[in-house]
């Protein structure tokens, strides 16, 4: 090929790139016709009357009522209680709660997790609560072989109650898997 035709070519590769860019601007309306971005302001709002926006952390009434014996862990009610078995509850000398929550329907991908534990004295009266979040970060369960539907949990004794605890009770007022 000679010089000439390749100098051609550049030309109307230049030409059809510049009619190219021009075509685009003029129908994405550029230049002072533009089209501005509406105001997040002027969207549509939604009101339900009566229904109050949740705030702090989920709660469970049940805690209120437990009334655990001294030396032992109560088990009380939660929206997700058809969804997993709680097992090897126990409360050590310094009123740390351990236990294991056990995923029992769709095994899967444990996404969001909280058990909510009430601490109670001798009498059975409750004195504080401590929770344990499980939250799966965004892509972190890209892991081999099947989910393990198996989240053990530990719950500190707050630090305002310790020594005075003598039972508790959990629950689980938050589960979220795939």
């Amino acid at each position: 090929m000679s010089v000439r035709a390749v100098v051609l070519w550049i030309v109307v590769l230049l030409a059809a790139g510049a009619v190219g860019v021009a075509a685009t601007l003029l129908v994405r309306g550029a230049g002072s016709e533009a089209e501005a971005l509406p105001d997040p302001a002027s969207a549509p709002r939604t009101e339900f009357p009566g229904l109050t926006a949740a705030t702090g952390d989920p709660d469970l009434p049940g805690l209120a009522t437990a009334h655990p014996e001294p030396g032992s862990v109560g088990v009380v009610a939660g929206p997700f209680d058809d969804r997993f078995e709680l097992s090897g509850l126990g409360l050590a000398d310094d009123g740390t709660v351990t236990g294991t929550v056990t995923i029992t329907s769709d095994v899967s991908t444990l996404i969001e997790l909280e058990v909510l534990a009430g601490f109670y004295d001798a009498d059975g009266e409750l004195l504080g609560t401590g929770r344990f979040v499980h939250h799966e970060a965004e892509g972190a369960h890209s892991h081999e072989g099947p989910p393990t539907p198996e989240e053990e949990f530990e719950i500190a004794v707050p630090d305002d109650i310790e020594g005075t605890v003598a039972a508790a009770a959990v629950g689980v007022p938050v589960l979220v898997n795939e």
